[in-house]
């Protein structure tokens, strides 16, 4: 097996939620090291998120696998230098603190840089580290509704957040890849880079699209459940056993083999209503009541197998369990056993594949699992180690 990528570097991250933690996850995942730096006794908060998984959180098993966990209190002077005696050996670092903190600690960017010039540091933030909104706290729904995102989720009915983190989880990408491009930029010309990602201008990028239609389109796209705003037909429709079909359709030879050889209805391929996409979306009620007929005589089986002849692009509306029986992750193979505290748990391989690269896929660890075996290689004494736990630093 090739030697993992990251191999050799360590990271060091004052992290909690999702955004840092699903970040250094990536990063760990490509064999970086990785120091997770927990409060003593609390640790991350995504900790205490559920229960659900052998007594672990959902949130915590799945963004916190291959790291080390080392509990330190930063608010003492002792619990400082520890982690500044990590920062000497360490690549980059790490953190989504609260806003104001890291730069009472002193682990803002500019005070890190000038002690540590090779390091380099990463912050995650909800609206920047500057700027009118820097001192504002934000959670992943807080985001999706200042971007705007929630007033396109939802249905007529009224609006929906998305169902899982999205803010979080785009901020923790671009983080990630970010890093990533810090630490080649620094492999290949000797400068060490800060990396900063916002929750609100991660999620504002992938509302691009949206926001250029409604600043030139003159409104904003309408919020309609499963169907597109832009493109017609496109959404989900019952057939008769009950269970909801999602079709698609992209353009006008796709149209075409919709109306012939799934609705049997060739005399709509030339009906000037449909000519075009965006005249399908003008008459989408009219589009959307025929398929919806067409739908309700057959059950979702011989819906889905009509589509595929047909080329066209579909899917069944699964459930969270119907997902996880999924054959696409079963017969590629996607599942891979991490042990938890006390348990064994599947959990999905990283969704790139790097020819002849296995990821790690290592224990989740337990709160300060790892302090006694990082103090100690750090040239900490027996003595001093319980001295440290004695006091409550570790």
């Amino acid at each position: 097996m090739t030697e993992l990528p990251l191999a050799g570097i360590t990271v060091v991250s004052v992290e909690q939620a999702v955004a840092a933690p699903f970040a250094t996850r990536q990063l760990a995942d490509l064999g970086a090291r990785v120091i997770k730096v927990e409060r003593p006794g609390e640790g991350d908060f995504a900790r205490r998120y559920d229960t659900t998984v052998h007594g672990e959180s959902s949130y915590f098993v799945w963004l916190n696998r291959s790291k080390e966990s080392l509990t330190l209190d930063l608010r003492s002077a002792r619990g400082r230098d520890v982690l500044e005696q990590l920062l000497a050996g360490a690549d980059v670092f790490v953190q989504n603190l609260a806003p104001g903190a890291a730069a009472r600690l002193g682990l803002d960017a500019a005070s890190l840089r000038e002690r540590h010039p090779s390091l380099i540091p990463c912050t995650i933030t909800g609206y920047g580290s500057a700027g009118p909104w820097a001192d504002r706290k934000a959670y992943d729904l807080l985001v999706q509704c200042q971007t705007g995102l929630v007033s396109l989720t939802g249905n007529e009915h009224g609006a929906a957040r998305a169902g899982v983190s999205v803010a979080d989880i785009a901020a923790g990408m671009y983080a990630y890849s970010g890093v990533l491009t810090a630490l080649f930029t620094r492999a290949t010309r000797g400068v060490a880079r800060a990396v900063e990602v916002s929750l609100f201008e991660a999620l504002a990028e992938w509302m691009s699209q949206p926001a250029l239609y409604t600043a030139h389109g003159g409104t904003q796209p309408p919020r309609i459940g499963t169907r597109h705003a832009t493109i017609a037909p496109y959404g989900a429709f019952g057939a008769a056993d009950g269970k909801d079909v999602l079709l698609s359709i992209q353009n006008e030879r796709e149209w075409a083999a919709l109306c012939e050889r799934f609705l049997e209805r060739p005399d709509l391929v030339d009906d000037p209503r449909f000519a075009t996409g965006p005249d399908r979306v003008a008459h989408r009620d009219a589009i959307d009541a025929i398929v919806a007929e067409r739908f309700r005589a057959l059950d979702s089986r011989e819906v889905s197998e009509l589509l595929d002849a047909a080329g066209i692009a579909n899917a069944g509306v699964n459930t969270v369990e119907e997902f996880l029986a999924h054959p696409v992750l079963r017969e590629r193979g996607r599942w891979r056993d991490v042990q938890v505290p006390g348990a064994v748990v599947p959990a999905l391989l990283p969704p790139v594949d790097l020819d002849g690269v296995d990821p790690r896929m290592d224990a989740v660890p337990a709160l300060g699992e790892h302090t006694e075996r990082i103090l100690a290689a750090l040239g900490r004494s027996a003595a001093d180690i319980a001295a440290l736990r004695a006091d409550g630093v570790v």
